[in-house]
């Protein structure tokens, strides 16, 4: 089943009335299921969090937003975070079956429906912006600028809403849009003095030159006597949470604090909370299958039977693509298992840098390689969809045409990134065969094989659906791209597997 998840922030952290009379609101659509709400009377918001399937997440958002407006009034709210509405930010991720640019699609055609019925002001932002400076959802509304200063602002032509009207009432206005995952994560200091705190808070903020994929504020808890540096990691792979508790802690150690706790709000993909737990108990060759609900609950055993009795399948999809990701997949776990096999071995100390980076990384390559095993059936089945669309007519026929090529162009991306990713894996390997635990070099060996034939396999697919592409410019383009990335791939490889494999006798 395909499913989108949404996560609508809402201005009443306070009544749980208020909150549950919203939450009736969007369950009242009989296909969603509610996995959480979270209550913060001190920032006086409430954060909802639902899925679904995509055919009904604009109609389960909008009875959402439309239950807020009529018993939220932003005339009279306070609270510590910023808010342009009483539907604050409404954002859709995808979770299965489903990709980003299904999600751009449902928060636009939310926000139309907002702006149209409900004459609600709304501002696009993330991946759905329709305007560059819209992008960062800071950039929109922050703690100098929100529902106060936008009621006075907002017939000038740089806050002119994307949809609705350019006037403000009492629901004030909503921010819509799509992203990937987001970990909202705090950290409470033991002080009043918020100064610090910001302080804190921007050498945290990737664009003050903190972590990357991390926003960051300061607020203060006046009845816990605290300071709370609020924290979204809008890539946990990239930056996990244990990175960014050691850095607010570096930080708050100029200042003689330390943390005196931290949170989640909201829900956390179990990765996230496994890394972690990898991180601070430094476990050797941990992973989620030792996780007991997973056994038990998990679809991590069948999920790769499945996928290898549709690969085997008479279906057109999954195929070459998603193969490719997964040969590569292997690849990276490969890799990890080498890295972890000589590291915190004393005669390879002076390997323990490049190998505990290389554990690190390898999980996040095979992460995303195995979501874009997924993404690939979707492009392939958005081609097939193009060429099944009507051509009887000259204007049908136009339209079909530029469908295919459109399809067959966002299709390029996900093999591209397969080989990009495989690339980095077979390097990694390369160095785990130089550096590695010598008892584990046909691991290396296999690694960096696997790697070449997921670049190989990949970039073959980039190659068949250039034909369906009309600018022959782009396409020569491409075409150069592609030999000249697998000649190098194959060029790196062969200079250490020559040697290897005379070591081995061949």
């Amino acid at each position: 089943m395909a499913l989108v998840e949404c996560v609508p922030n809402f201005s009443n952290g306070r009544d749980k009335g208020v909150v549950q009379k919203i939450i009736d609101s969007i369950s009242s659509v009989k296909s969603v299921k509610i996995l959480d709400f979270e209550m913060d009377a001190d920032h006086n918001r409430s954060v909802v969090t639902f899925v679904c399937p995509p055919e009904d997440a604009v109609e389960a958002a909008f009875r959402g937003i439309k239950c807020a407006s009529e018993i939220i009034d932003m005339t009279s709210h306070s609270g510590e975070h910023p808010r342009f509405g009483a539907t604050d930010v409404t954002p859709f991720i995808p979770v299965e079956g489903t990709d980003l640019k299904e999600c751009v699609d449902l928060a636009r055609t939310l926000a139309k429906r907002v702006g149209d019925e409900l004459s609600i002001p709304v501002y696009l932002y993330s991946d759905t912006a329709l305007r560059p400076e819209r992008k960062n959802l800071e950039d929109i509304r922050s703690k100098s600028f929100q529902f106060e200063q936008l009621r006075d602002h907002i017939s000038e032509e740089k806050w002119k809403p994307d949809f609705g009207p350019a006037t403000i009432g009492k629901p004030g206005a909503s921010i819509i849009g799509a992203r990937d995952y987001l970990i909202a994560y705090n950290v409470n200091l033991p002080t009043t003095d918020l100064a610090v705190g910001k302080r804190i808070a921007k050498a945290m903020r990737a664009k003050d030159g903190g972590l990357s994929n991390v926003k960051a504020l300061a607020f203060s808890l006046k009845e816990r006597e605290m300071t709370q540096i609020s924290m979204n990691l809008t890539s946990f792979r990239k930056t996990p949470i244990y990175r960014a508790f050691e850095a607010v802690r570096t930080e708050s150690a100029r200042f003689g604090l330390n943390p005196v706790e931290s949170e989640i709000v909201g829900l956390v993909p179990l990765d996230a909370v496994v890394d972690t737990a990898d991180y601070y108990l430094r476990l050797t060759g941990f992973s989620r299958k030792q996780i007991l609900e997973e056994k038990i609950w998990g679809r991590s055993d069948s999920s790769l039977d499945s996928f290898m009795e549709d690969l085997a399948s008479s279906s057109s999809a999954p195929g070459g693509g998603s193969a490719a990701a997964l040969v590569s997949a292997t690849s990276a776990s490969l890799a990890s298992m080498v890295s972890l096999l000589t590291s915190g071995k004393e005669k390879f100390r002076e390997s323990w840098d490049d190998m505990n980076r290389i554990a690190r990384r390898s999980k996040e390559i095979y992460s995303e390689l195995r979501k874009l095993m997924e993404e690939d059936v979707v492009e392939f089945n958005r081609i097939v969809s193009a060429w099944g669309l009507p051509k009887k007519t000259e204007s049908e026929k136009k339209a079909r045409k530029e469908a295919i090529e459109k399809a067959s162009l966002g299709a390029i991306r996900v093999p591209w990134r397969i080989a990009m990713l495989s690339r980095e894996i077979m390097d990694m390997s390369v160095l785990l065969a130089k550096k590695g635990n010598p008892s584990a070099v046909t691991d290396s060996m296999s690694s960096i094989s696997m790697a070449l034939t997921g670049i190989r396999c990949s970039l073959y697919n980039v190659l068949v659906n250039l034909k369906s592409v009309t600018d022959a410019s782009l396409v020569e383009s491409e075409k150069m791209k592609v030999r000249l990335f697998l000649e190098d791939a194959e060029s790196n490889s062969r200079k250490i597997m020559g040697n290897l494999e005379k070591e081995l006798g061949m």
